[in-house]
């Protein structure tokens, strides 16, 4: 049994709803996952799991005064341990999995970029309303969206996220700015990091399309390549 820890928790979005679909969406293929808000606690015991996934939105909130009522309970930056720990986990070969809003977390971590493989840029990035989207999936760039089609999913799109490096995309979408890269997947030192920038609540979650390719992201990230086809 693979063990799965899910840091959850922030503003704007469901996030008890989207920690708990995941959950249930890798029920039964042998991943037990524990969710919990307090991320530098979490982030203390890494050593007893396999998997980490951040559905959270956790930085220091200082870009807008709209932010100001929600600081005290929910801006932070991520303590030196905290950081030296997702590393060695990932580095060590752990599994990380980013969903959605991962990519705006620790903006005072420089590297969080390089370990997540994408970040989120002030100033540039930003989404439009939530709308129904058509996904295009690269299905040649990886064994995730390997023989998965195009989909529709009715989501929130991130517009010009900064990729770390220039690994392929495998999710795209013909957006308002033109073509928006989704999803990339990497090897990072002896582990695997996956990030999906879809899933703003439960339903994107569990369009099944969607669902399949979270699924099979989860297990890649764990190295059972051998399980993908299955699903």
């Amino acid at each position: 049994m693979a063990e799965h820890l899910i840091i959850s928790g922030g503003i704007y979005h469901p996030f008890d709803e989207t920690s708990a679909a995941l959950a249930g969406l890798l029920e039964g293929h042998g991943i037990r996952c524990t969710i919990t808000e307090d991320i530098e606690g979490a982030l203390a015991s890494l050593g007893d799991y396999d998997l980490v996934t951040l559905n959270c939105i956790r930085w220091r909130m200082i870009q807008h005064e709209k932010y100001i009522p929600f600081r005290d309970e929910w801006a932070m930056e991520l303590s030196q341990v905290g950081r030296d720990a997702l590393t060695a986990h990932v580095q060590g070969g752990g599994g990380l999995l980013g969903l959605h809003t991962a990519s705006i977390c620790f903006d005072t971590w420089p590297e969080w970029k390089q370990l997540l493989g994408v970040a989120w840029q002030w100033g540039s990035s930003h989404h439009p309303d939530i709308s129904d989207i058509k996904v295009e999936v690269n299905a040649a760039a990886h064994p995730i969206v390997d023989g998965i089609d195009d989909f529709e999913v009715h989501d929130e799109i991130y517009h010009h996220l900064a990729p770390a490096d220039d690994a392929p995309g495998l999710l795209f979408a013909e957006a308002d700015e033109g073509r928006q890269p989704l999803m990339w997947a990497r090897q990072v030192g002896a582990g695997r990091v996956v990030y999906d920038s879809l899933g703003h609540d439960a339903a994107a979650m569990f369009q099944p399309t969607h669902a399949r390719i979270l699924q099979r992201a989860a297990l890649w990230s764990l190295g059972r390549d051998t399980e993908l086809e299955a699903i």
